[in-house]
Order: C-alpha cells, then sequence, then structure tokens
C-alpha cells in the first residue's frame, strides 16, 4: 500500500510541466505548438527565451531531485525500504514523460532523470552532467548529449552505488530514454538533428 502511496505522489509531481509553467510566465506559446512540440527546455530555448529555458529545465530536474529527497526521507518512517525510493525514481520519470495534466504528452524527460540521478546518488548525477556537457560541447547536439549521457548512466550508478534497487531504476529510465529519442537517432542517422541554439519557427 506505502508503495502505491509512494508512487502516486511522485507520478503527480512528475506530471506538473515547468516548460508549459515557464511559458505562460513568460508570456511565450505553449511548447507544444512550435519546433520539436516537445514540452522541455531544449525546445523552450527555440522560443529564444533562454531566461524561460533555464527556468524549465530547473524545474524539471528539481523535481526529479525532490521526489527523491522526500521518498529518502520519508522512506524510514513509513516503515518502507529502498524499493519504494526505487519506485518514486521511476514514477516521478513517467509523470514527465507522460502526465496526465498534459493528456499523457510530455517531454523526453532529460532533466528529470537527471534530477532522478542527483537524488539517487549525486556523484551519478554530476558525472551525468558531466558527460551531457562535454558531448553538448564537441557536437552541439543536444539529443545526442542525452544519448551518452543515458548509455552512461546505469554503468556509473552500478560502479558508485551498492543498491540494487536504485541501479535497476536508473537502467530502466535509461531504456526509457532511449525509447523517446527514436525520432531523434533516425534525424541523427541521417545528418537531419537540429543543433542547439537554432530556432524554428514559432508558427
Amino acid at each position: 500500500m506505502m508503495l502505491l502511496i509512494f508512487g502516486l505522489f511522485a507520478y503527480l509531481m512528475g506530471s506538473i510541466s515547468f516548460a508549459v509553467i515557464s511559458s505562460w510566465l513568460f508570456k511565450l506559446p505553449d511548447p507544444r505548438t512550435y519546433g520539436s512540440k516537445n514540452p522541455g527546455a531544449t525546445n523552450v530555448l527555440r522560443s529564444g527565451k533562454k531566461s524561460a529555458a533555464i527556468v524549465t529545465l530547473l524545474g524539471d530536474a528539481g523535481k526529479g531531485w525532490l521526489a527523491v529527497a522526500l521518498a529518502e526521507h520519508y522512506a524510514p518512517i513509513w516503515g518502507v525500504d529502498q524499493k519504494a525510493i526505487a519506485v518514486v525514481a521511476i514514477m516521478v520519470f513517467l509523470g514527465h514523460i507522460f502526465p496526465v495534466f498534459l493528456r499523457f504528452q510530455g517531454g523526453k524527460g532529460v532533466a528529470t532523470a537527471v534530477g532522478v540521478l542527483l537524488g539517487l546518488n549525486v556523484w551519478t548525477g554530476l558525472m551525468a552532467i558531466v558527460t551531457w556537457l562535454l558531448t553538448a560541447v564537441i557536437w552541439r547536439i543536444s539529443s545526442l548529449s542525452a544519448l551518452v549521457a543515458a548509455v552512461l548512466a546505469p554503468i556509473y550508478i552500478f560502479s558508485l552505488s551498492e543498491s540494487r534497487e536504485y541501479c535497476i531504476a536508473v537502467l530502466l529510465m535509461s531504456l526509457m530514454l532511449i525509447w523517446r529519442h527514436q525520432s531523434n537517432i533516425m534525424n541523427l542517422l541521417a545528418g537531419k538533428e537540429q543543433r542547439i541554439g537554432e530556432q524554428k519557427s514559432l508558427k
């Protein structure tokens, strides 16, 4: 029962879209109506409003971290183990990519996954961030950076954490991230993937 409660709370937290919220705050078009139509920081950046993209990035990462941090704090109090925390990690991520508040049409989950990683194991999260940044600096392609980080994140957590549950949670998130980037993978193979900072029409 407690697993269900923890999981439902995390899912609802993950369903909060900071791309939509920041676009409303900065009076921008709905991110689901332009560019990749993906409610995430990279697409919000295509609006040309960097501050809105930063708010989106921090919000989406923050909810992932906060969900795990709350679970780690309350798990001992409610008498549940690391399995509940792993469930929270997966459910907050699923909430972002399949948000109930947006008819289950959410973002790809990169920022939220990073927040989750920081919550589960701060070193794993930092290594994933460095991996993303290095790849982005070299190739300037957000999706490629996310894919490289997703492939390496399970290796990082398996090397740094003794929790079997955390390792499985990160592996599942990585597989889902790769699956969510199918169209990007096709564009990368075709040499058509958009680079960071390039803007598409907001029409």
